[in-house]
């Protein structure tokens, strides 16, 4: 296909990519930073799996699964080791532990794994099926309907770039006790070793994810995340024509996002950024700040401005830590992202006389 130019772009000359849709974001904010036919419903083969290791990871953290839980392999699951598909080789009839299920699914994209697993937590797969639009309606994955664990073809079978980075995403920030598996190179299961099919995990240190997908219709797929120093992105190549053509052009793309943007920190976290006026409390304003550390990517070199909207009508009680407005930064007159003010300290609310002072004064 030919190199396909940008749609939407945060800064100038992002590549082109000869891939069918593609995008970069950034992992801190959830900002696209540059994409191509970002919503698009395509095939998305075997990156379905990184929903259903989502929903099992998010499952272990619940305490509904348990590492050690013991998972059947039925007929439907067993993988009888075609070349066609991806296999984790568990045997017919045969139990694996959750947490080999969920290597087997992460690193050998097993579709006997994910199988299993569905079938272990819903009954079946148009069971597992439900969960995992269920999950993605809440995370916001628009452009998405699962029709199976796998990533199997069907017709009905659907997600977008955009929607795949935002559930990356949340793997990311939602699973950090088992995130670090979608870095393991190799797992060994039944005495067979399989190498993890993300080539940018033995080229470039930086990379530590995601998942890899390839069928004729999907062509290949790779959505990948990397950290250099303060600063991680994700990107997301869908329908490329090879293994090679997937890696190179996600190589692409993330060496330009890093080379072209930056971290800034438009307000230190103990800062007071303003003083909010306070009616009926015993103290007439309380000062505003960030409650938390506030980290922007920008286009490098531009200048971060930062404007304050407080919440009308503030009156007191008012406790610590309470949202009572926001602030904005801008960068060459667009917005680039937003953190909530709150109060940093309580104000009590004042007696019935001094209220009835206030009321008249007002």
């Amino acid at each position: 296909m030919p190199p396909l130019a940008a749609q939407t772009a945060l800064a100038g000359s992002p590549p082109a990519l000869p891939a069918k849709a593609w995008l970069l974001m950034d992992f801190d904010s959830g900002e696209v930073l540059a994409s191509a036919n970002a919503d698009e419903p395509l095939p998305p083969a075997s990156l379905t799996k990184m929903m259903t290791s989502y929903i099992v990871e998010q499952a272990l953290r619940s305490g509904k699964l348990k590492q050690t839980d013991l998972v059947s392999v039925s007929q439907n699951a067993w993988c009888r080791g075609s070349s066609t598909e991806s296999c984790m080789y568990l045997p017919l009839n045969s139990q694996a532990t959750v947490i080999d299920i969920l290597r087997g699914i992460i690193i050998q994209s097993g579709n006997d794994a994910s199988k299993a697993i569905a079938e272990h937590m819903a009954g079946s797969e148009e069971g597992f099926a439900k969960l995992m639009n269920a999950e993605a309606q809440r995370l916001g994955m628009t452009h998405t309907h699962f029709v199976n664990p796998t990533g199997l073809p069907d017709p009905e079978h659907k997600s977008s770039a955009h929607d795949l980075a935002i559930l990356a995403r949340a793997i990311i920030h939602d699973s950090a006790d088992y995130y670090p598996i979608y870095a393991e190179r190799e797992f060994k299961y039944n005495g067979i070793k399989q190498g993890n099919r993300n080539a940018l995990l033995y080229t470039d240190p930086t990379v530590d994810g995601l998942k890899t997908g390839h069928t004729e219709a999907a062509g290949y797929c790779l959505v990948t995340s990397s950290k250099r120093n303060e600063m991680r992105l994700i990107s997301v190549i869908l329908n490329t024509n090879s293994a090679q053509a997937r890696a190179d052009e996600s190589r692409e793309l993330l060496g330009w996002g890093f080379s072209t943007f930056e971290k800034a920190t438009p307000i230190q976290p103990n800062a007071v950024v303003t003083t909010a006026k306070v009616s009926f409390g015993k103290v007439d304003t309380v000062a505003a700040g960030l409650g938390a550390p506030w980290m922007l990517t920008v286009p490098r070199g531009q200048q971060v401005q930062t404007s304050v909207e407080l919440k009308p009508g503030l009156e007191a009680p008012v406790t610590k830590g309470a949202v009572i407005g926001k602030v904005v930064a801008t960068s060459n007159g667009k917005p680039v992202g937003e953190a909530p003010l709150v109060a940093q300290a309580d104000v009590e609310r004042a007696g019935l006389l001094q209220r009835m002072w206030q009321h008249l004064v007002k």
